[in-house]
């Protein structure tokens, strides 16, 4: 990650804070039986005392929570907030993450090494029709094959400290013109920082990355401020691509059994399409469709 930036790690209390704080605020009274007093309402969504009723806790229990403080809360207790909230699977496990109950034991998540095992760079290198790519934890790019090369990014041609698929979605222009939803996408990639989080808040790499890309990108700051957090194993993506035109790409993300926090990305297209055809393309291009020409970035942006 970026030198320049504070590498000081994020404060879990805040992060658990404003987590709960951002989906209670989604909630609308109509939303959980409750009735509606409009204008008379002084702040959006659920007050909580409202919220703190729907999940059969105290006021002053769930204050406590809000502001930070999960020292001893028990899962069962998180388990009825999560359902008051209405939070999604991927939702109740970050919050679980969040505040650490007490089932979930006492130790501390630490980022580990990222290492790959040679037979999954193999694995890759033998999809040749496939575009994939391997990421880790904070989104870091740890292997790809030629095609994932030339679909997305020479992510060779990617000094190693900032192969890092964030900072690519965010800070490179020529990535905001390859994926026709943009927008979709960055919200996704947001979206994976934050489940690390949970994780491994005290990541300095991770806060040093999250620094840098909320000073760099506004689109950044705007996203990560919504703590979302979505589980998107599966889906198809639209691509503008600068040498074969569009791409449409349904995908697969495999978590691998060894390590959960790497997983391998696989895309393909619907057999005998158009999109198909460009893939054996750009597979038979090899190392020249590698490095499409990109736009100029703009200041402050990397160029890979």
């Amino acid at each position: 990650m970026d030198d320049q930036h504070e590498r000081r790690p994020l404060d879990p209390k805040a992060e658990l804070s404003e987590f709960l704080h951002t989906r209670r605020a989604r909630l609308k009274p109509l939303d959980v039986g409750l009735p509606d007093l409009g204008r008379h309402r002084r702040v959006p969504g659920l007050r909580r005392e409202e919220l703190a009723q729907l999940a059969g806790v105290s006021v002053a229990y769930y204050t406590r929570l809000e502001q930070g403080n999960a020292h001893n809360v028990s899962a069962d207790v998180l388990d009825a907030i999560a359902r008051a909230l209405r939070l999604s699977d991927a939702e109740h496990q970050h919050l679980l993450h969040l505040a650490k109950p007490k089932r979930h034991g006492g130790k501390k998540h630490q980022a580990r090494a990222q290492v790959l095992r040679p037979a999954l760079r193999a694995l890759l290198e033998s999809m040749e029709l496939v575009p994939a790519y391997v990421v880790g934890h904070r989104t870091d790019i740890l292997a790809w094959n030629r095609l994932a090369a030339a679909v997305f990014h020479d992510f060779g041609a990617v000094p190693e400290k900032h192969r890092n698929y964030a900072r690519l979605i965010f800070l490179d222009p020529a990535m905001r013109t390859l994926f026709a939803d943009w927008e979709t996408k960055a919200s996704e990639t947001a979206s994976a920082l934050r489940v690390y989080a949970g994780y491994c808040a005290d990541d300095p790499e991770l806060s040093a990355l999250v620094g840098e890309l909320s000073v760099k990108s506004e689109a950044f700051r705007r996203l990560w401020a919504a703590h979302e957090v979505r589980d998107k194993g599966y889906g198809t993506k639209v691509l503008n691509h600068p040498l074969v035109g569009e791409l449409e790409l349904s995908y697969e993300t495999v978590t691998l059994p060894d390590d959960p926090e790497q997983t391998m990305l696989l895309f393909h297209a619907e057999p005998g399409s158009k999109s198909a055809d460009a893939l054996r393309l750009l597979a038979s291009w090899g190392a020249d469709a590698s490095a499409p020409a990109a736009p100029a970035p703009a200041p402050g942006e990397i160029t890979g």
